[in-house]
């Protein structure tokens, strides 16, 4: 088993105006980002959801089989840290193409950083970097403060994504899960 990178973001003091660029590239292209909350929680799109985070997956090193749907559903969406406004997606002409999915862990005081992924047709154009800032967008108006996500070490995309937008190493006094 791997030893997970484990990395978390303070997004109270975290700067939005370095990457709002991205997003602004993003949308000047004709991406659209909404959330599952906006598009509709339904069973259709709680599948178009699944197959996109199934597709995106595959990358992660070590990743094994992906879930079901019926486990995906179980174990990724009828949770009580699952909140449909945490899902945020993008599109182009009306395909899902890339998501950030986040959930709340108000016991534990965080966020979670679910996945970030874009499918590769649409890589290289700084998406990513644009889902994951309305991603600490929706975590700050949740009212949390952090934000923590556990990579693969051989994920070093991921990893230098989230460092570049300030995430650090977890202290070990910090560890989660």
């Amino acid at each position: 088993m791997a030893d997970w990178v484990r990395l978390e973001l303070d997004v109270e003091t975290f700067d939005d105006a370095e990457f709002e660029r991205y997003l602004h590239r993003a949308r000047t292209s004709g991406i659209r980002f909404t959330t599952m909350a906006e598009h509709g929680d339904t069973a259709q799109h709680r599948r178009a959801l699944y197959d996109l985070n199934r597709t995106c997956s595959a990358d992660i090193p070590d990743r094994g089989a992906f879930y079901t749907y019926a486990e995906y559903v179980t174990q990724r969406i009828d949770v009580a840290t699952f909140d449909p406004s945490g899902v945020v997606l993008a599109t182009c002409d009306d395909a899902w193409i890339g998501m950030s999915t986040t959930s709340l862990h108000p016991d534990k005081r965080y966020a979670f950083s679910e996945m970030t992924g874009v499918l590769a047709p649409h890589r290289g154009q700084g998406l990513s970097l644009a889902l994951k800032l309305l991603a600490i967008r929706f975590v700050r108006s949740s009212g949390y403060r952090r934000l923590v996500a556990f990579h693969h070490p051989r994920n070093t995309s991921a990893i230098a994504m989230n460092r570049r937008l300030g995430f650090v190493d977890l202290t070990a006094e910090d560890r989660v899960g």
